[in-house]
C-alpha cells in the first residue's frame, strides 16, 4: 500500500487561520524540495485556489459524503504514490458537520494538528486543546499550534496551559502581511489577493523552526481501486466560462470531462470573449457575477455567442452564479439592476442574508449526483422545476432544478465524479 507523510490541519472553529497555516506549511516544504499535495475537506472552491498556489499542484476535495470514502481513498493513494507530503485542510471546526473533519481524519488515520487562535485568550487555550484531544478517542491529535499570539510571554503562557501529553507545535504572531481577506462567500479568490505570493512566503517564514514544520509521520493509504470511466463524451467539445466571475470549478469535474473523452476549452465572459469555435456544450459554473454586473452586461460578443448557442439547441449546464448570468436581470447588493442574457426567464436579487447552505444531491433516472449549495441570492422565475435536490439530513426539499430548452440550471453545485453517466447525459442534452 502507498505510504506518505501526512497531516490534517484543523481547528476548533472557522476563522482560526487554517488556510494561512496550511498554505505556509506547503510552501515551506516545497522550499525543501519536497513534492507536496494538498487536499481540502468539504465542498470549497476558494481555499483550494490559494492552497494550489502554495503547493504548485491542483487541490482536490475530500468528503465522505459528497466524494465518498472509496473515491477519497483512491485520491489519497494516488497522491501518496507521487508525493513526499500530504496536507489536508479541514472545514469549520474539527467536529462540526455530518460527516465532519474528525470523521475524515479518523477514517484515514490522519494525525491532526489543531490551529487555535489565541487572540484574547490565555489559560483557556489549554482547555480548548484538551477538549479537542479527548472528545473522540478515534482521532489522533498530533499537537496544537497557536495563531494570533501577542508576544513571547503570551506564547509561554499558552504552552504552559497545555496538559503534558498534548504536544506544543509552536506559534505565530498576528500579521497583516500574512492575513487573507474574505467576503460573503469566504476568502477572496487567489487572483484577487494583492501580493498573495509574498503573503504565502511570509507565512512559510513564520513557521520556520516550529515543530509544526517538521515532517509528520507516514500514513498508509489503500488499497484502492478505480473503475475505468467509459468515453461517453468522446469527440465532444465543451466550453467552460472561467474568470473572476465564474471560477467555482472543481478540478475533479474537469478531469472527469476529459476522462469521458471530451475536449475542454475555456473563455472569459468578463473579457467579452465569445464561445470557442464549434463548442458542442457549455458549462457556466458558479462564482461572483454579482460583483461584475456592469462588465457582464456590456459583454456583447459573449452574450451573442451564448444566445446563438442556446438558439441552436446545444446543451448548457449552469450552476448557481452561472444560472444568474442566464436570467433576465441581476440585482447586486447595492441595488444596481443589470440586464443579463435573458435566455432563462427570471430575475435574481442578491440579499444580505444567506439563502442556502449545505450538502444536497440530485436524484435522476441515471442515479444520484452529490453536491452542495451556498448562495446569498434569490431567484424569481415563472419556470416550474423538473425536480428538486434532496438534503442528506433533512426532509425539506433542496434546490429546484430547471430545464428550459437546452438549458439545465440549478443553484446546486454538482460533484460530477459521483455520477459520470449523469454528467455525460447533461452535456449531451439527454433526458435525465
Amino acid at each position: 500500500m502507498p505510504a506518505c507523510s501526512a497531516l490534517f490541519i484543523s481547528a476548533p472553529a472557522s476563522g482560526q487561520g487554517k488556510t494561512t497555516i496550511t498554505a505556509g506549511l506547503a510552501r515551506l516544504h516545497r522550499r525543501h524540495g519536497r513534492r507536496v499535495r494538498v487536499f481540502k475537506a468539504g465542498p470549497d472552491f476558494l481555499d483550494p485556489m490559494i492552497l494550489s498556489r502554495a503547493s504548485a499542484a491542483p487541490v482536490l476535495s475530500l468528503d465522505l459524503w459528497m466524494v465518498g470514502e472509496p473515491a477519497c481513498r483512491q485520491l489519497l493513494a494516488d497522491a501518496a504514490a507521487d508525493a513526499d507530503l500530504i496536507l489536508v485542510e479541514g472545514v469549520m471546526g474539527l467536529f462540526d458537520g455530518t460527516p465532519c473533519s474528525a470523521d475524515l481524519a479518523a477514517t484515514f488515520n490522519l494525525p491532526v494538528a489543531a490551529v487555535i487562535s489565541a487572540k484574547a485568550m490565555a489559560q483557556t487555550f489549554g482547555a480548548v486543546a484538551l477538549g479537542l484531544a479527548r472528545y473522540r478517542q478515534d482521532v489522533r491529535l498530533h499537537g496544537v499550534f497557536a495563531n494570533h499570539v501577542a508576544s513571547p510571554g503570551h506564547a509561554q503562557m499558552l504552552e504552559r496551559a497545555l496538559p503534558g501529553d498534548i504536544r506544543w507545535l509552536g506559534h505565530v504572531a498576528p500579521s497583516e502581511e500574512i492575513g487573507l481577506p474574505s467576503r460573503h462567500l469566504g476568502l477572496h479568490q487567489a487572483d484577487e489577493i494583492a501580493g498573495l505570493e509574498a503573503r504565502i512566503d511570509k507565512a512559510a517564514d513564520a513557521l520556520i523552526g516550529t515543530a509544526l514544520a517538521e515532517l509528520p509521520p507516514a500514513v498508509e493509504f489503500g488499497p484502492a481501486s478505480q473503475a475505468a470511466v467509459p468515453r461517453l463524451l468522446a469527440d465532444r467539445h465543451i466550453a467552460i466560462a472561467c474568470d473572476a466571475a465564474f471560477s467555482f470549478i472543481y478540478p475533479a469535474n474537469t478531469r472527469l470531462l476529459e476522462a469521458l473523452g471530451a475536449r475542454v476549452s475555456y473563455f472569459s465572459p468578463l473579457a467579452d470573449e465569445p464561445l470557442p469555435d464549434l463548442a458542442d456544450a457549455l458549462y457556466l459554473p458558479g462564482g461572483y457575477p454579482e460583483l461584475h454586473v456592469d462588465a457582464l452586461a456590456m459583454g456583447l460578443r459573449t452574450a451573442t455567442s451564448i444566445r446563438d448557442h442556446v438558439a441552436a439547441g446545444k446543451p448548457v449546464v449552469a450552476e448557481c452564479g452561472g444560472m444568474l448570468y442566464l436570467v433576465e436581470t441581476l440585482t447586486d447588493r447595492a441595488g444596481t439592476v443589470a440586464p443579463m442574457l435573458g435566455v432563462l426567464p427570471g430575475r435574481a436579487v442578491m440579499q444580505a442574508r444567506l439563502a442556502a447552505l449545505g450538502m444536497q444531491q440530485m436524484m435522476t433516472a441515471h442515479g444520484a449526483m452529490t453536491g452542495h449549495t451556498f448562495h446569498y441570492s434569490h431567484l424569481t422565475t415563472p419556470l416550474k422545476p423538473i425536480g428538486h435536490a434532496t438534503r442528506p439530513s433533512s426532509d425539506q426539499p433542496g434546490e429546484p432544478i430547471f430545464r428550459h430548452g437546452s438549458i439545465v440550471a440549478s443553484y446546486m453545485h454538482g460533484y460530477w465524479p459521483s455520477n459520470p453517466g449523469l454528467t455525460a447525459a447533461l452535456f449531451c442534452g439527454e433526458a435525465f
